[in-house]
């Protein structure tokens, strides 16, 4: 609803009334809002990507049938940025009689206090305008969170200042859920809330009233209550007893982007790049690397699927990959940053610290795993810039553009592709590579400069990845060499004390 700014002159219930203000629920605020939107094709949930067919339109459905919602989903799917973007649907002001404790609307009050207000000063009982932003209230379930924190319970000290008896429900004291009258509630985590406190919020959901210690008490609250859940806690931590679950009106299932160009979307939009960083260029190739990541780990048998893959990982995984280019430029005095293939692997600590593992993915070692992840994106993303080895490898016909590389690790050469290297050292080393530089001119003639190093860096990851050539981690970044070289290696299998010990045969 567009509002006028002359309201916010109005200072008293009389000067309300002159000019026939009208008064409706949040649910009906929400419902012709978003009406008013629909009509002018207006994006509703702005920042939002990969729900346009599937959740925004139920969360739509849900507000125009003046439903409570509960959002269902796998951590970082967006449940609560869609719950606080759910504020651009209320007006932008209300009025409020001031000074009142429960927002009272002043043509319905609830509370005792503006009831005697306006029954002493009439007309020029003073009101208040309430903004948009400051109609959002939000409550993380944990379990120590008890009903006097959300409803309410008697406040001895009140009865003692204002020398009131413990039956005066002036000695009240209102928890979250009554201040948040005519607001959008949100729950964050329900199954974490105890049974007994869930219990509590079944009058405010279906009466719309609510119940303090004995007090015969009836306040029609009008609230847009949201709930967030993920499945996982219904079996793991607690659950939504089911008369509560009857009660809330509306579930909507969310999901992961189906897609890494809506993967990418979300990580560019919610990476926060610090000052000097926003010059620092990433391939486009590298920032589905990213994406491709998680969907890795969402499928990988080491990674626990019911806690899920927070969209999280992929913005702390870009972040640390920028900061890991960034770190090698300020070492190497650097102006010109292009961040390389290797920089993702700087990446390992956000991912470590963003996925479950499950037993398998314990004894492995996370860091095991975050590289495991890594090679299994690379190896998806190289088939779609450099042919299939394996395709290759069983059609005899098909020249094969990988000789020349494999053979030059198969004379023996090898080759350390370190974090720290300068551009100059880091192109010297590519280069020296007999048929990667070919390989790139042949397949992708448009790139040049950094770009084309990069090409040749991911070639070579990628070439590892299908074993044909062989990778290994060193503390300072990787090493590659011929793949049957590593393998017969004889210091490879031995232990440092059979290295310095007597030789047992």
């Amino acid at each position: 609803m567009s509002f006028d700014k002359q309201y916010l002159k109005v200072k008293t219930l009389g000067e309300l009334k002159k000019i026939k203000y009208e008064s409706k629920s949040i649910k009906d605020e929400l419902r012709d809002n978003l009406i008013e939107k629909i009509k002018n094709k207006e994006q509703v949930f702005e920042g939002i990507w990969g729900y346009e067919d599937t959740v925004i339109p139920d969360v739509e459905r849900a507000i125009l049938s003046k439903h409570h919602i509960n959002l269902l989903g796998l951590r970082g799917q967006a449940k609560t940025k869609i719950a606080r973007l759910m504020v651009n649907l209320l007006d932008e002001y209300i009025p409020i009689v001031a000074g009142s404790e429960l927002n009272d609307d002043p043509l319905k009050p609830l509370s005792r206090y503006s009831h005697d207000l306006i029954a002493e000063k009439g007309d020029d009982t003073p009101i208040v305008w309430l903004a948009r932003d400051e109609r959002y209230n939000e409550k993380l379930a944990t379990p120590d969170v008890s009903v006097a924190d959300l409803i309410g319970d008697v406040d001895p000290i009140k009865a003692a200042t204002l020398k009131l008896p413990y039956s005066d429900e002036r000695v009240l004291h209102f928890g979250l859920i009554p201040r948040s009258n005519r607001c959008i509630f949100v729950i964050n985590e329900l199954p974490d809330l105890q049974a007994r406190i869930q219990v509590s919020l079944f009058n405010i959901l279906q009466e719309g009233d609510i119940q303090i210690r004995g007090f015969k008490l009836r306040l029609p609250l009008d609230i847009q209550f949201l709930f967030t859940a993920n499945p996982e806690d219904y079996t793991n931590r607690g659950s939504i007893v089911t008369p509560l679950k009857d009660r809330i009106d509306s579930q909507i299932v969310t999901h992961y982007p189906k897609s890494i160009e809506i993967g990418r979307k979300i990580t560019e939009q919610e990476a926060v790049l610090k000052k000097g960083q926003e010059k620092i260029k990433a391939d486009e190739i590298l920032k589905d690397l990213v994406e491709q990541i998680a969907v890795e780990a969402r499928e990988s048998e080491y990674v626990d699927s019911k806690s899920g893959v927070s969209a999280r990982m992929t913005i702390s995984a870009f972040e640390n990959l920028i900061s890991s280019a960034e770190r090698r430029a300020l070492i190497n005095g650097e102006k010109d940053v292009y961040a390389r293939l290797g920089d993702l692997y700087g990446a390992i600590p956000a991912i470590n610290g963003k996925i479950e593992l499950v037993y398998e993915g314990e004894v492995e070692g996370p860091v095991y795993v975050a590289q495991s992840l890594i090679g299994k994106a690379v190896r998806t993303e190289f088939l779609k810039y450099f042919p299939d080895p394996e395709i290759i490898k069983k059609k005899k016909s098909i020249k094969n553009p990988y000789t020349e590389i494999t053979s030059w690790f198969a004379n023996g050469n090898e080759i350390d592709i370190l974090n720290d290297l300068t551009d100059k050292e880091y192109a010297a080393r590519l280069r020296t590579i007999d048929g990667l530089k070919e390989l790139v001119v042949l397949l992708h003639p448009e790139l040049k400069g950094k770009q084309q190093l990069f090409m040749m860096e991911f070639a070579l990851h990628g070439l590892a990845e299908f074993s044909l050539i062989s990778k290994q981690s060193l503390d300072k970044g990787l090493h590659f060499n011929d793949l049957l070289d590593n393998l017969f290696d004889p210091n490879k299998f031995l232990s440092d004390d059979d290295e310095e010990g007597d030789n047992l045969y």
